[in-house]
């Protein structure tokens, strides 16, 4: 258990500090190749991590790439100057209105697309409207909460859902069935709350004659148009796949490569410059890190933390559940989301409570926002806004996420029971 829990902490830290442009799936391969030689893990257990999460990794990076692609054509800054426009010059509504741009964009794209594609535009609309630091920091840190608040209703949502939805044979439909909810409640509370604690930071009044008609921004109206029947249809797929038992990733990665191509044949988009810019670190972060923690099971992390399940589930449901989501969400913020649904999947494989699995997910979607570190989501949002010359320290940034969260996450467990 200390060789392993050592080298987790080591990755861990890496992964955070990234010193010298050290990148996190570097970092997380070097960890799990050290966990080889110690004995740590051995091949076999390389071939079962990789058994759990190659759909969910794939389905990522098909994600990804659509998303990559609309924004090359203005899907997302034609939506974000749209929110704006609707707004009608209220500092309020256009807080309210790009959290739910945000909202569903995290549904439809990912907590981690919503964080790479939207967080950039946002920024730069906000600073068109010469909004001052304490405005642009307000709307930025409500949508990067909201990144993964709502990355509920779908199985793509968020790599956490696809892993566990995989790992339990839940089915695409059956999981928005349960998951719906849960989704609108987390919207909603997040709005309350974030509003609640930013307020004072919003205008009232926002001069919007300053932005883009969003008809400008478009840089292929037929593809644009085209995008939103893709959309839909690849939606449509999902649901037809889940009947016939088809990998969450064969749409997700066939329908991005898809219309990858046919971007590229209206010589919208470069594919290579597409391809070359993905964050492919994520997927040897995905690959190194559950190795790792694989380790931590073999020591036997996971026992340990299905003792405790165990008790919660002899308990009422709302104990069981609000329990089993507060205990991921713990976990997520200390050691990051992705290593904790799968130490929290292993550990209630023999438990057979499903408001219990939904609860674990819903923990390791919101718990994470507790800390700078709790999701790959937040790590690159923190990265997309040094680079564009944001700083946001540990401490505010922990300080924020320990206010809002707990709050939106019990209300959010307790709409699941």
């Amino acid at each position: 258990m200390l060789t392993a829990s050592l080298i987790f902490l080591i990755t861990l830290i890496f992964v955070i500090w990234q010193p010298r442009g050290l990148q996190i799936g570097t970092t997380a391969v070097i960890g799990a190749i050290t966990a080889l030689l110690l004995g740590v893990v051995n091949f076999h257990d390389v071939v079962i991590v990789f058994d759990i999460i190659w759909d969910a990794t794939l389905a990522f990076i098909g994600i990804i790439i659509l998303s990559m692609v609309l924004d090359e054509i203005g899907f997302f800054e034609w939506a974000a100057l749209k929110m704006a426009k609707f707004s009608n010059g209220s500092g309020r509504k256009m807080f309210f209105y790009s959290i739910i741009l945000g909202a569903v964009v995290s549904a439809l794209f990912a907590n981690d697309g919503a964080a790479l594609i939207l967080t950039p535009i946002l920024l730069a609309k906000m600073k068109v409207l010469r909004l001052n630091t304490k405005t642009i920091l307000a709307f930025l840190l409500a949508g990067g909460f909201i990144s993964d608040s709502a990355s509920l209703p779908f199985v793509f949502s968020n790599l956490t859902n696809i892993v566990t939805a995989d790992y339990f044979g839940i089915g695409f439909t059956e999981f928005i069935a349960n998951m719906i909810v849960p989704y609108l409640v987390s919207v909603a509370a997040s709005m309350v709350v974030l509003f609640a604690l930013l307020h004072k930071d919003i205008p009232k009044e926002v001069d919007i004659s300053l932005l883009h008609n969003p008809e400008d921004v478009i840089k292929h109206r037929g593809l644009f148009n085209f995008s939103w029947l893709f959309l839909a249809v690849l939606l449509a797929g999902y649901f037809i796949g889940d009947i016939y038992h088809v990998p969450v990733s064969v749409f997700a990665l066939g329908g991005g490569i898809l219309f990858l191509l046919i971007a590229s044949y209206t010589k919208s988009v470069h594919a290579k410059t597409i391809i070359k810019e993905a964050p492919w670190q994520v997927v040897w972060f995905s690959l190194g890190l559950y190795v790792v923690v694989y380790g931590l099971k073999n020591a036997g992390l996971t026992d340990e933390i299905a003792q405790v399940l165990h008790y919660l589930n002899t308990q009422s449901q709302t104990v069981a559940v609000v329990g089993t989501g507060f205990i991921a969400a713990a976990l997520s913020a200390v050691m990051n989301n992705m290593p904790t649904i799968m130490v929290m999947d292993i550990a209630l494989d023999d438990i057979h409570n499903q408001a219990m699995i939904y609860a674990n997910i819903i923990g390791c979607n919101l718990g994470p926002k507790m800390t700078p570190f709790g999701s790959l989501a937040t790590l690159l949002w923190l990265h997309s806004l040094e680079k564009k010359g944001i700083s946001i320290n540990f401490w505010s940034y922990s300080k924020f996420g320990l206010i809002v969260t707990p709050p939106v996450l019990l209300i959010v467990l307790l709409s699941l029971v």
